[in-house]
């Protein structure tokens, strides 16, 4: 109720004073001056507008005709292709070119036209730029389709827009259904759009013209009418009483509507003067009744202040004696002149004094005071005595029971109506207030001990993050970090430059696997130090991997002096390193890239680095390689290849090509050789010499020998059916796959007819002391059925010993002991021991390489038991052998 009641109060104060005879005069003066003017004023306004109507309507009626003069003319040039398209419906582009080029010629707005016939765009003018429509199929795309069928649905001309068109701008479209064939037999032959820019059209109708002083608007897209959506002009036209004009089009029509550029209130004359005229003439009238009011109005306004601040300060002093005792400030007033000290009740409970009303003294004062703070206490209060200024201080009193409070003063001085200096004041305590400034400042110094800590804390972490724990280079991490602002550095200048060292150390597998990881930790401190005493001050070492390390360096003197450092660094490493009473040996690789200039690529030197490395450990490691662009070109081409193998794989592009070995006494097939061969999509037959080195560096050999394997059982099968005697095959099989440990399975899989397969094994797969998963396969594989072979002997590693254990069903001799036989007699000798000793064994001996007749007379007086080479036949495919073989037979029992 009492804030309604106050309400309820003034307002009835409100219409007390509005009811005031003086004030009823005057209002009702006013009232009737100022209808009279506002009247004066609508009529003019209202006279002045209709005649802009008319003239806007005027403006409208010639926009609405131009604009409808050129949509439909546009039309009407299109029609006549249209026609020619129905007396020619095989029309073809160059014909549709010529006849649409010549509607381009006419004055126009038309951008583009198509024609779809069967509703799929095949004939578009002018092409440049749409060749994407080309093809558009209607009935297929969601946007277009719904037009395309009312088009021909509705058999007649369908305007739509506007739209936005893929070429930028907007576009009207008109779709024309062309129907060819007799009036009773006329058969759909398609539709022809055409594409009317819009803003031409709307600026040669005279729409977007500067000197035109209209706000206009368009509406009805798609021909709709006044019923549709606005899609050109000034928003808010159309809400603004417009004067508005119909646009007929060939199908439907648009509505044009418009006012006076900036509305109608800024098209009428500026009232400005009529209404200072109107204004003046009521002046007249009022003012002298305003004066009249006014001073009858300031003799009762006069009465009713006094009053008001009567009441006021009433308020105010029962609000001050409130805000006294709940906020229990004591106040005093001391009289300089008299040292009369004067204490509210507050104020004597603070100090412990009773609550009597007698006066105090200055020395009542004094004597509360803390012994500890009376000095600055009585300074504080002499200085504002002397200076009769504002006075404040803070201070402890002790009471008589012993307790301290903490107390804050304020006051000020002034001089007294009967002469005399005083100073009045509030006291009021604040121990609790220090109390929790004091837990405050010690929180404060905990806080500030804690984030010291904190900061330590991050300091070593941040350094952690950005080093590594083993060897205390900086990490991967921090090398970005350089590089980053290295490369920033060179931008500066344009004489810098930036090169990096990555070394990768070689052998460290093997340390690791047999002295165990603390040798391998001890390799890599050792490493670390030697980088550390062979760079310059500026260079930055870091630990990037595992046994991975890079050197961030200036130019200094270019090429010379890095390859300087990386040699220092190669021969260092040489170095057998102490270990457990084992002496370690482990060498290193570096790859070496640089740029010069502003412009240094931090992310691509990293990658020239390690490009140049993979180019020191293929030839040979421990040793330095710088990165060039002949190596990137050759890395690109080799990436190239290993992407080409691994399609080749998926595709079955690698194909088993064979060549033919022969018995040495009779002459009989004795057998083939399986050899890859690649059949590349561009580079047509490719040779294993080409493919397999990046084979075995993506591991995929064991598969090309997989699908080799797989081929040759095929055929095997086929020569069989066919009568051709094949005895058997031997396939090349990869060390890899040998150590595969579900090679067997795999086998165990194919239908292997026993004694009809071969598995040719390079020396190097087995040496004295063999990896136990090759002993055991080459075991499973005789089970199997599949004979051993091995291939290149006299090259590699193989002694008697290995002999004896693998118990090979053949070896074959190298080439490179084949091809001198003619010329020495040693080689002949050297073969002739290899016979020999095969023979001991029970092993057959095969002659590879034999190039001519002579070659063949000579292993074969030489006993070797089986010939391979040219002289016989060079590897074929699988066609083609079948015809080799027939012919050979046919050649050996006609001899």
């Amino acid at each position: 109720m009492g804030v309604f009641g106050t309400i309820w109060g003034n307002l009835r104060k409100g219409m007390a004073v509005a009811l005031r005879p003086t004030n009823l005069i005057f209002a009702v003066a006013v009232l009737a001056v100022l209808g009279s003017a506002i009247f004066a004023d609508i009529q003019n306004r209202t006279i002045q507008e209709q005649q802009l109507r008319a003239l806007v309507s005027r403006q409208v009626s010639v926009l609405s005709t131009r604009l409808e003069g050129n949509i439909n003319g546009n039309m009407q040039l299109v029609r006549g292709l249209v026609a020619t398209l129905v007396t020619e419906p095989g029309m073809g582009q160059t014909r549709f070119t010529r006849l649409a080029s010549q509607v381009f010629k006419e004055n126009s707005q038309l951008r583009n036209i198509a024609a779809a016939p069967n509703l799929k765009v095949t004939m578009v003018y002018p092409l440049a730029g749409n060749e994407a429509a080309l093809g558009l199929d209607y009935t297929k795309n969601e946007a277009q389709r719904a037009a395309a069928y009312r088009a021909r649905d509705g058999r007649q001309l369908i305007i739509a827009g506007p739209v936005d068109l893929v070429q930028g701008g907007q576009g009207f479209v008109g779709r024309f259904p062309v129907y060819t064939g007799d009036q009773g037999q006329e058969n759909f032959w398609g539709i022809v759009s055409a594409v009317v820019d819009a803003q031409q059209l709307y600026a040669d109708s005279g729409l977007v013209d500067p000197d035109l002083d209209l706000d206009v608007s368009l509406r009805g897209r798609d021909g709709t009418g006044f019923s549709g959506a606005a899609f050109f002009g000034t928003p808010g036209v159309i809400a603004d009483r417009p004067v508005t004009a119909e646009v007929r089009l060939p199908t439907g029509s648009w509505q044009l509507a418009a006012r006076p550029r900036g509305g109608w209130a800024a098209g009428l004359p500026n009232p400005l003067f009529f209404r200072l005229l109107v204004a003046l003439a009521s002046a007249l009238i009022i003012v002298p009744l305003l004066i009249a009011r006014f001073l009858i109005g300031e003799r009762q306004k006069h009465i009713r202040t006094l009053g008001e601040r009567e009441r006021q300060l009433d308020v105010v002093s029962r609000r001050l004696g409130l805000a006294l005792d709940t906020s229990e400030v004591g106040v005093w007033e001391y009289n300089i002149d008299t040292d009369t000290l004067v204490w509210d009740d507050r104020m004597n409970d603070l100090y412990g004094q009773p609550k009597d009303g007698k006066s105090r003294t200055y020395h009542h004062w004094r004597d509360a005071l803390h012994p500890a703070d009376q000095k600055h206490a009585q300074a504080d209060f002499a200085d504002a005595i002397k200076s009769r200024g504002r006075y404040v201080s803070e201070y402890r009193v002790r009471l008589s029971d012993g307790t301290e409070r903490h107390i804050r003063s304020i006051g000020n001085c002034y001089r007294d109506r009967d002469g005399s200096s005083r100073i009045v004041g509030v006291n009021w305590d604040v121990t609790a207030d220090v109390v929790i400034k004091q837990d405050l400042e010690r929180a404060k110094a905990l806080t500030e001990a804690r984030n010291a800590e904190l900061i330590a804390a991050t300091a070593r972490i941040e350094h952690t993050s950005l080093h590594d724990a083993l060897t205390r280079l900086p990490n991967r991490r921090y090398l970005d970090r350089i590089l980053e602002e290295r490369a920033a550095r060179c931008a500066e200048s344009d004489n810098g430059g930036l090169a990096l060292l990555h070394i990768d150390l070689d052998r460290f597998k093997e340390i690791n696997d047999t002295l165990g990881h603390a040798a391998g930790d001890s390799m890599l401190v050792h490493v670390a130090e030697i980088l550390r005493k062979n760079v310059r001050e500026d260079d930055f070492v870091a630990r990037i991997g595992g046994d991975e390390f890079v050197i961030v360096s200036g130019l200094g003197k270019g090429r010379r002096d890095l390859s300087r450092l990386a040699t220092r660094i190669v021969e260092q490493m040489r170095e057998p390193v102490p270990y457990m009473g084992y002496e370690c040996r482990c060498g290193v690789s570096i790859g070496i890239a640089y740029q010069r200039g502003p412009k240094v690529d931090d992310k691509r030197l990293l990658m020239d680095a390690d490009i140049a490395l993979y180019r020191a450990k293929r030839r040979g490691r421990n040793r330095h390689e710088f990165f060039t662009e002949a190596l990137q070109a050759e890395i690109v081409s080799s990436k190239q290849m290993a992407d080409d193998i691994l399609a080749g794989i998926e595709q079955g592009q690698f194909v088993a090509w064979y060549q033919p070995q022969v018995d040495g006494r009779t002459r009989q097939i004795a057998g083939v050789e399986a050899l890859a061969r690649w059949e590349h999509p561009t580079r047509g037959i490719v040779p294993p010499d080409v493919f397999l080195p990046i084979a075995e560096d993506l591991n995929v050999t064991a598969t090309i020998d997989r699908m080799i394997l797989e081929q040759t059982l095929a055929w095997m099968k086929v020569w069989r059916s066919k009568g051709l005697a094949i005895p058997h095959a031997s396939v090349n099989v990869s060390g890899r796959r040998l150590r595969d440990e579900n090679l067997i399975k795999q086998l165990r899989k194919l239908d292997i007819e026993p004694g009809t397969i071969s598995f040719e094994l390079v020396e190097s797969i087995y040496l004295d002391e063999r990896d136990d998963m090759v002993t055991w396969n080459i075991d499973q594989l005789r089970e199997l059925g599949i004979e051993i072979e091995i291939d290149d002997f006299g090259t590699g590693y193989a002694s008697i010993v290995s002999l004896l254990q693998l118990q090979p069903r053949r070896l074959k001799i190298d080439r490179q002991l084949v091809n001198p036989v003619r010329e020495s007699e040693a080689q002949r000798r050297l073969i002739a021991s290899i016979v020999d000793i095969g023979h001991s064994l029970g092993i057959g001996v095969i002659a590879e390489g034999v190039e001519t007749e002579e070659h063949a007379r000579i292993v074969t007086e030489l006993e070797c038991d089986m010939l391979q080479g040219y002289a016989i036949s060079k590897p074929l495919s699988p066609d083609k052998l079948e015809r080799f073989v027939a012919g050979w037979q046919s050649q050996i029992a006609a001899a």
